[in-house]
């Protein structure tokens, strides 16, 4: 699975954008879709998932929960993270990611230590 992120950019503190992930193959439907962010001189943290399949569940970390929503549309094979309220603490290089995650609840995506595909990664700015 390869994918490909866009949707970044510029934004001021209060708006919102909406970051897209392309994937390629046939089996995109069968992986759990995560998005993590990295901010300058901070490790990468997870940001929102999806679990397989329909999408029917969603999990998220705190810092954005009730501002930002993951979606995912198979026909597509993209998934998406829009964003609102952003913060100037949101900047950061967001990155999609793909994993299989089989026996194991949505939220462990959070923690895994070996994600199965990473996009390239896509800059978001807030400006205060």
């Amino acid at each position: 699975v390869q994918l490909v992120e866009s949707g970044g950019g510029l934004v001021q503190a209060g708006g919102s954008l909406r970051l897209s992930c392309a994937g390629s193959g046939r089996t995109f439907s069968d992986y759990v879709m995560g998005w993590f962010r990295q901010a300058p001189g901070k490790e990468r943290e997870f940001v929102a998932a999806i679990s397989r399949w329909s999408g029917a569940s969603t999990y998220y970390a705190d810092s954005v929960k009730g501002r930002f929503t993951i979606s995912r549309d198979n026909a597509k094979n993209t998934v998406y993270l829009q964003m609102n309220s952003l913060r100037p603490e949101d900047t950061a290089i967001y990155y999609c990611a793909a994993d299989l995650l089989w026996n194991s609840q949505l939220r462990d995506i959070s923690t895994r230590q070996a994600i199965d595909y990473w996009g390239q990664g896509t800059l978001v700015t807030v400006s205060s």
